[in-house]
Parts: C-alpha cells; structure tokens; sequence
C-alpha cells in the first residue's frame, strides 16, 4: 500500500481513504474504512471512461450484478455509486494469501484433499458468479484468495464493462482477448463466444497449478503466443498430478466446452474437508492478518472525521463525511481473517501477505516449501541480459517503417522454442517460435522455427537461423542471413499496448466529399493486450453507389481486425481481417499499419499509416 498523493481524495462516498493500493486501465483502487470501521477497498474510474455514456451504463449494470452474486465465495458489493462524476464502487477488504503465493512462494504445492477442496468451494463461487449473469474469465492463481473458511473469488464482471465498451458494445468478444495467458480456456484463445463452460476450463487449470506447482500448458514466461498456441492445440501437461485428481480435471479441461461438467455438478459432487488448508498455510494468515489489521486500527478514536471528497473525485459535494473508526478489539481482528481479502473490483488485484515476520512486509520469506515446491527459476541457456521483448525495423526507418520485426526471449535449455516472434510486412503479418541453439553473454543463437499464426492464412515460411548479438542493456543487433537490424529492448508481457492509445476512435465524415454525411460513419477500437492478439478493430459504414456515382438507399458495413505485431514507439498492426458477421462485397481489407498519437490543436489525433507505400494517414478523434 502507498500513502495517499495529494490529488487524491481523501474520502468517497461513506468511506475514509487510508492509502492507495493500485492503479489499472479502469481506474485507482484505494483502501479505505467505513464509518462502522470496516476496512474496504474503493475503485474510482478513470475520467477518461467515465466520460462515456456507453462505459455508464456497462458499469452500472455489472455492478448490480455483482450486487446480485451477494459475496458467496467472492466479494460483496458494500457501496457503489455509478452516477458519480467519477464512478465508483466499494467491496469487503480483509488480508489474506493469494493461492498463488501459497503454492509459488510460501508453501508449495497443495495435497489432494486441499485441492478438492479448493475445487468444490471455487465451483461455488461460480455456480453464483453465473447465476447472476457473468463469466469470469480470468480465474487464475492470483485471482483466488485462501481464507479459513474457504477460497474466494476476486476481480471479476466489472472487468466487461471496460472491454465491451472498447469492443463496440457487443456483449461477447469480437477479435478481442481477455484473460491471462496459462490460465485461458480455447475459446477465449481463438476469441469466440464465451459461456460458463469457459471458467470451468480456467478452474481445471487453476486446479492443476494448485495441486503441482505449474500451469498446464506453461505461462507467459514461456511465451506469450506459444502459451496460447498450446491450449488451443495441444494437451495439458499433467505430470505430477495426483492419480486420485485426474478425472476431475482432465474434464474440465476438455476442448469441447459441451464436454465439461458445469460447476453446479463439481461442487455437488466433491466434498470440503474441516480444516481444509494444511496448518503451515493457516497460521500464517492468522497472524499477518492481524498485523495489518492493528497497524490500521491505530488512529485514535477522537480522530477528526475527514472532510467529503472535492468535485470530480466520485462523490457528489452533498455527501456526508464518514465517520471517526472505532478500535476493534482482538476479537474482532481474528473474525476478520475468516471474511475476503480483496483489493480491486475490476482490473487490479492486490493481496496484502508480507514476506517477512516484520510488520511492514519486508524480509525474506518466513514460510515453509514442502518437497514438491517449484517456486525457483526454471533451468536454461538464457543470460538475464537476453530476456524480454526486442523490436526492430528492418525496411524503412523508425518514423516510417515498411517491416518490422520483434522477438520475445524466455528461459529454456537448449533445444526449447524459447522464443517467439513477430514479423510485419506491408501485406503479411508472421508469427512463429524458434528454438535456442547457443547462448553465451554476448551472444544469443537461433535455429529452427515453426509457424503459429499467418495473416493471409499460409503465407508464412519458417524463419531461417537468427542471431542476436549484444550492444547493451537495451541495445541488440540482429542478424538472419543478409538481413540486419537494430533491435531495442521493449515492454514485454500481456498489457502492452501503451494506454494512451485503448479505447475508441472515430473519423469526422468530409462534408465536401461525402454527401448525406449522417450516413458515413468510421471508428477504430483499441484494446488492451498482448502482442500476437487481435486488438484493433475497425468499424465502417456508408453508402452504397452505383456505377455513377450516385447514392442507393441501402449502406455498406464493413468490420474488421487486425494483430498486434509491435508495441515500440509505434502500435504495428498487421493485415486487416473481416469479420464474417459484419463485411459486405464491397468491402476492402488493408493491409498493414502502423498507428501513432499526435497532438493538433490541444488535442489528440491518432493517425494510421500504411505500411506497404507512402501516403496520407487516415486520422481519428476520441469517441
């Protein structure tokens, strides 16, 4: 937790701010305590978003639904006000471990009786969460937090609202990728439809990451793209799983979603074991909870109550200030650890859980690792030097690049396909995995590649050896034959389109050359992601003409998407694919682009020039 900046409020709605937990693409989430003296955390959106009637609506309606799961296995909505300025919403905060740092830093994996029960609660909590109307959609590891008296659930539905909006309003994803890599169902992979049977997908993986320490199809460290690739292909890694632990999860994770249970028949089925976590996780939470808690509870009570939040800050000028805290006893600081500990509604997830016996967290670990732990560094060729994300151009310069190329490196032994890369030609967009043959500290080797996506659909061929050779820390050169770049080091990981360029963009019809210019209408929408996914989507309507020229009465739709190849100082984006719900005859697919954010007249303008010839650059305003 950060101290409060002098920007921020310092009270919204009921709720007094303590300190800052978090910042995400939503908005700030701040930990805070209610009159009564419950500690909440309160997510504020940010005014950009805010500003859109259409986020409004969305937001207002996942917080009903959340309203509606009521807090069984997950978190309860404990004030909310979506007309705010700024809107905002407040859910139960409590401390307590992340299954993932139970299982990757302080203990290790779970026993099967553990797991089940982990499987029996989450299902729960699902069965709940998807009778109100939402899919999770990103259940994993972080996302599950381990109290006394079960698992629960945390940073789900509101999420939606951030992405549908960003997605044109559709209710499902188009072309769009949420979730996180290693913990993604094959639907959410290849963008389609997502139903419940999705988060039963996701479970079956939590599951096995519980029961043996790793993801079943590897994580983000791997690869982004080769993680996705595996679980839309190729079956989960299940070794080490308990025998007694496979046919539950295997059919879970079946490809089908029409094959898996539902979670109302899991956690019918399984039972909950009393205690069900092993005592060397429980005391633990018992005790730094109740560190937190007392360090909180310090104010005196003649404390004076705060003023209200000033304007803009997500609580109207009329609200009233909350009141001072009142000091809990002991008592009621150990009853709170069997309640949630939750930082963030939507998009951010924080879990207090100090790493050391001293009160402010610091330290080395103070937990225990039983034998099967795997919490260390997998084995592997890789100077650190090497590993993360390199762009280049290759033909062109960095202002305007005619191809393109990145490569993201991972550990592995030789032999591994550790690396993925991207490569961007005016009409042809490339992605493959090429294996470590040889590494040292200067120098970084690789060999054979295979393809795992083309834009036009097989239209790639393998990469050919390449050799990474370095400058510095942030500088490499590379070599593939006789074609050389500089590459430079770049963000890496599954956010990192920059956020000045997510949301929606329009283009203002030309009314000298567009006649009945209510007609015409252009929009581009940029979501967040990993590089290798589909999150550019343009949108386009207008009329249809004859041979002459002249108006008919009927419109052209047009929509399309298109793969991020490169997030440097530019967004590159590879050919436009249609979409087959949205695409008339008379619809033209581009090629290549790349997207930069230009400043004209006080305002922002982002601009789209192709990457196949010189030209003029479409430009677009915020919607």
């Amino acid at each position: 937790m950060e101290p409060l900046n002098a920007e921020d409020p310092v009270g919204i709605g009921p709720f007094r701010l303590i300190g800052r937990l978090g910042v995400g693409g939503m908005g700030r989430v701040f930990l805070a305590r209610s009159a009564g003296g419950r500690t909440v955390a309160v997510k504020v959106v940010h005014a950009e978003l805010a500003a859109q009637d259409e986020f409004r609506r969305r937001f207002a309606r996942e917080v009903a639904a959340l309203e509606r799961v009521g807090g069984t296995g997950t978190a309860p909505v404990l004030g909310s006000d979506t007309a705010a300025e700024s809107p905002w919403v407040a859910i139960g905060y409590v401390p307590g471990p992340s299954l993932r740092t139970v299982v990757g830093d302080e203990f290790g994996p779970l026993p099967p009786t553990t797991v089940r029960s982990l499987a029996s609660g989450l299902a729960r909590a699902l069965v709940h969460i998807h009778a109100a109307g939402l899919v999770h959609r990103d259940l994993k590891p972080s996302n599950v937090l381990l109290t006394v008296d079960g698992p629960r659930v945390i940073d789900f539905g509101i999420a939606r609202a951030v992405d549908t909006v960003a997605e044109g309003g559709g209710l499902t994803s188009t072309g769009a990728v949420v979730g996180s890599p290693g913990f993604m169902s094959p639907e959410q992979v290849r963008g389609e439809h997502l139903t419940p049977a999705s988060d039963v997908f996701c479970l079956g993986s939590v599951l096995v990451y519980a029961a043996t320490g790793r993801a079943p199809f590897g994580t983000a460290d791997s690869g982004v793209h080769a993680t996705m690739f595996r679980i839309a292909h190729d079956e989960p890694d299940l070794k080490d799983l308990p025998p007694e632990l496979s046919g539950l999860i295997r059919a879970c994770l079946a490809k089908d979603p029409e094959a898996r249970p539902s979670a109302a028949e899991i956690a019918e089925t399984l039972p909950i074991a009393d205690p069900w976590l092993p005592a060397d996780v429980l005391a633990p939470i018992g005790r730094h909870a109740a560190r937190l808690l007392e360090a909180e509870g310090s104010a005196p009570a003649s404390e004076t109550p705060p003023p209200t939040a000033p304007a803009g800050a997500g609580t109207s000028a009329t609200t009233p200030a909350a009141a001072a805290p009142r000091r809990r006893g002991r008592t009621a600081l150990l009853a709170a650890v069997t309640a949630l500990a939750v930082a963030a509604a939507a998009g951010v997830a924080f879990t207090y859980w100090p790493r050391g016996d001293a009160p402010g967290g610091t330290g080395t670990s103070g937990g225990q690792k039983n034998g099967g732990a795997t919490g260390g560094t997998a084995p592997g060729i890789v100077p650190a030097t090497f590993l993360g994300a390199w762009e280049g151009v290759l033909k062109g310069s960095a202002d305007v690049p005619y191809e393109t190329r990145r490569i993201e490196v991972t550990q592995g032994p030789a032999g591994a396909r550790a690396a993925v890369y991207t490569h961007v030609t005016g009409e042809q967009l490339c992605i493959g995995r090429a294996t470590l043959v040889s590494a040292s500290d200067g120098e970084l080797v690789l060999g054979e590649a295979e393809i795992t996506a083309s834009v036009p659909a097989q239209r790639c061929t393998p990469a050919a050896r390449q050799t990474l050779t370095l400058r510095s820390t942030d500088v490499v050169e590379w070599g593939s034959g006789v074609a050389k770049g500089t590459f430079r080091r770049v963000e890496a990981g599954t956010d990192v389109v920059p956020a000045a360029y997510v949301g929606t963009w329009k283009q203002a019809p030309d009314t000298l050359t567009q006649p009945q210019p209510d007609r015409w209408s252009y929009r581009l929408i940029v979501t967040q992601g990993p590089v290798g996914a589909p999150l550019v989507r343009f949108e386009q309507s207008y009329p249809r003409m004859d041979d002459q020229g002249n108006l008919l009465a009927d419109d052209v739709d047009c929509a399309s998407t298109a793969i991020v190849g490169g997030a440097g100082s530019l967004l590159v984006i590879g050919p436009e694919t249609r979409d087959p719900d949205t695409w008339d005859s008379d619809c033209a697919e581009n090629g290549s682009s790349n997207l930069r954010i230009v400043r004209y007249q006080g305002k922002e303008r982002l601009q789209v020039y192709g990457m196949s010839a010189d030209g003029e650059p479409a430009e677009f305003v915020r919607d």
